[in-house]
């Protein structure tokens, strides 16, 4: 059998249920899996994710190859994190057999990616990739605070995913996935994807979502995680005020309220209302909240 030339070496519709087949590989609800069959959609995702010759790029849940086929076509390196047993052991030969002129710059990490610390090669400078619906957000998350060398990021999510991790303060659908992927990134929709383009076809829309990582960190002195625990206790009770919500992250209502006030935040607002960099001044001021308090009982004693 020939090596099949740039203009077929992606996987069609045929290419997937055939190499679906010769695996035993049924799609399962589990892991989200739903196979992208059509190579307009992903020559797409890769001009969207504006991924350049000189990029190393990282991408999670590669499934039967289709994007990573897309991916090799453009940047230098690829290295792609599976977490599926069977899917692992095909993917370099269907990578070999299909690219044969690129494998020599595909990597494989068989592993969940939740769980990765250090990629094979150079450090990643951006990550494409089709996300599950099921784990989308933590293994963003984790993927972007685990390799601060990502600088781009464009993931396929489920539309409701993607809306959330795009929103601003203020709408509705705004809270801990927003504020998070904002601690990292400047975060906007880049699209939408219809159903038609996956085996099986989900019964959901899917969307795109562009992460530019932010030049310059938040100006805070206050930890990732510290800012983190705000975010949680603040959309933990989203229906309650700040100066309730978050009265046990500080240690009483009284004690959020001052930290809340030194941080130039409303102790009447919500959580949907604030910004990343709102947070992180709440975050920076719990020391403040705690010795206002601390100062008010020695005063009362």
């Amino acid at each position: 059998m020939s090596s099949p030339t740039p203009a077929d070496a992606l996987l069609g519709p045929a290419d997937v249920r055939e190499l679906a087949a010769a695996l035993g590989v049924r799609p399962t609800k589990q892991r989200g899996q739903n196979f992208v069959i059509d190579a307009n959609t992903v020559r797409r995702i890769v001009r969207t994710a504006e991924v350049r010759p000189e990029d190393t790029v990282v991408e999670v849940g590669p499934g039967l190859g289709s994007l990573t086929l897309a991916l090799l076509e453009v940047a230098d390196r690829v290295t792609a994190v599976e977490i599926d047993d069977v899917l692992a052991s095909a993917l370099p030969a269907t990578i070999a057999a299909r690219m044969p002129e690129r494998a020599e710059r595909f990597a494989l990490v068989h592993s969940d990616a939740m769980q990765v610390r250090e990629l094979p090669g150079p450090a990643p400078t951006a990550l494409v990739a089709n996300l599950p619906y099921n784990v989308a957000v933590p293994v963003l998350l984790h993927m972007l605070e685990t390799f601060p060398s990502i600088e781009r990021t464009l993931v396929m999510v489920q539309a409701e995913v993607a809306d959330r991790l795009a929103a601003g303060p203020g709408n509705k659908v705004y809270g801990v996935p927003s504020v998070k992927a904002n601690w990292y990134a400047e975060v906007k929709r880049a699209g939408s994807i219809g159903r038609s383009v996956f085996w099986p076809a989900p019964n959901v829309d899917s969307g795109l979502v562009s992460l530019v990582r932010r030049t310059e960190p938040i100006a805070t002195s206050a930890t990732r995680q510290e800012v983190f625990a705000v975010v949680d206790a603040a959309f933990a009770q989203r229906r309650k005020t700040l100066r309730a919500a978050l009265a046990g992250w500080a240690g009483s209502a009284a004690a959020a309220e001052a930290a809340l006030v030194a941080a130039g935040v409303s102790p009447q607002a919500r959580g949907e209302a604030l910004t990343v960099h709102e947070f992180a001044r709440i975050a920076e001021n719990r020391g403040t909240a705690a010795g206002d308090t601390a100062e008010r009982k020695g005063a009362q004693a």
